[in-house]
């Protein structure tokens, strides 16, 4: 057969597969929750970024078959047309009261929330200050706005102090950080990021992806962690993850919410969020506004996990939130513990580059509000059992 311009496509997958970098993807039988069903068996699930336990919750699955019964299935157009049901304005309205923000907008997933904000707020002769372990979708949308993009070490408020002094004074400027990163589990600085913006005069974005649901009262987020509401202006988080859904959100200023609704581009050319999805969405922040116990029991979980860890001898990096990274440093040793542990009945999924810098290969544990006490224990046994027999850590 002709190559047809593929071939080297073939060469790079098994140039993967011999670096140990080639994703094998499992497939889940069951619904997301504590434990789920892979290949017929049943296992511990620490691979999810289900932080509270909201992706198989009654209330959520009851409020989604209700609004099915009223609305429908999906809206059938994009939003300005004919796709925004009263659904979407309502959970705006919700998310923006909990968020504690003047305006919200919704999209189809976080990554589209940081591809229609960014080229809508600045573009070829502006600057970007971004954080270099900022999230892939941040990376994307910094290249569609086709502004000057400048790179500040992680977290570092002296670079980027540095570089917005040589920044040329044309233009406008916008410092863009991730809230959690998702790999190492640190915060941002945000009160320090702020605080530079306001005296260069700069806007701020901070995607909360990993912060909604774990940081701030009851999960209001980085911003409520920080108490800097009114003085960021653009927030963006997903309702993937702690919410138990699906979608995106943009909430700040309402002067920057309604451009969005004019110039966001997913917003104007991709169809709107499905009714089931916004309804659970609904719920599952009635659910957050009404109690902080999931959060809690969040937060126990996390400090249960991290302590044996340190305990065992990992190496768990510096991580400030729930999400627990578990060092291993090169990809083909965090794939062998990750298919030990799914021999194990673990799943916790090899994490390496380009996620991850080479190197720094790790099982990422991602426990939840869901989990047990006795889930804990039985996964951290594996873990134990596994780690002495590669000679990760020692007696």
């Amino acid at each position: 057969m002709p190559d047809n311009g593929v071939t080297w496509i073939e060469e790079e997958l098994v140039r993967l597969k011999e670096a140990g970098l080639y994703t094998n993807i499992r497939t889940i039988d069951s619904p997301m929750d504590a434990w789920v069903t892979i290949d017929g068996r049943k296992l511990l699930n620490f691979c999810a970024n289900n932080y509270l336990g909201l992706a198989n919750h009654p209330r959520l699955r009851e409020a989604a078959k209700q609004a099915i019964d009223r609305f429908g299935i999906g809206p059938g157009a994009v939003r300005t047309i004919a796709g925004t049901m009263s659904l979407h304005v309502e959970l705006e309205q919700r998310l923006a009261e909990f968020k504690k923000a003047e305006a919200c907008i919704t999209f189809q997933s976080g990554f589209t929330a940081n591809l229609a904000t960014v080229p809508a707020l600045v573009g070829r002769d502006d600057f970007i200050f971004s954080d270099e372990l900022n999230h892939a979708s941040i990376i994307d949308a910094c290249r569609l706005s086709r502004a000057t993009v400048i790179r500040y070490a992680h977290a570092d408020m002296t670079d980027l102090r540095r570089q917005l002094e040589a920044c040329p004074p044309t233009g406008r400027k916008l410092i863009i950080t991730d809230g959690v990163f998702s790999m190492d589990g640190d915060i941002a600085p945000l009160d320090e990021v702020v605080a530079l913006a306001e005296e260069f005069g700069c806007l701020t974005m901070v995607d909360d992806a990993h912060g909604e649901g774990v940081l701030g009262k009851g999960g209001r987020g980085i911003v409520d962690h920080f108490d800097l509401h009114g003085r960021v202006d653009v927030e963006i988080g997903t309702m993937s993850k702690a919410f138990g859904v699906v979608g995106g959100l943009v909430a700040g200023r309402a002067v920057i919410v309604e451009w969005l609704r004019q110039r966001g581009r997913p917003f104007l050319f991709s169809s709107a969020m499905t009714v089931p999805d916004v309804a659970a969405c609904i719920e599952a922040t009635a659910m957050l506004q009404e109690s902080e116990e999931r959060v809690e029991r969040l937060w126990a979980n996390a400090a249960f996990v991290k302590d044996t860890m340190q305990k065992l001898g990992f190496d768990i990096g510096h991580s400030q939130t729930p999400i627990v990274p578990v060092m291993l440093g090169e990809a083909p040793l965090a794939q062998q513990f990750s298919r030990r542990l799914f021999e194990e009945g673990v799943f916790a999924g090899a994490i390496g580059f380009p996620t991850v810098p080479q190197g720094k290969a790790r099982i990422r544990v991602m426990n939840s509000a869901a989990h047990s006490k006795g889930d804990l224990e039985e996964g951290l046994a594996a873990f134990e059992k596994i780690g002495r027999e590669l000679k990760i850590i020692f007696d």
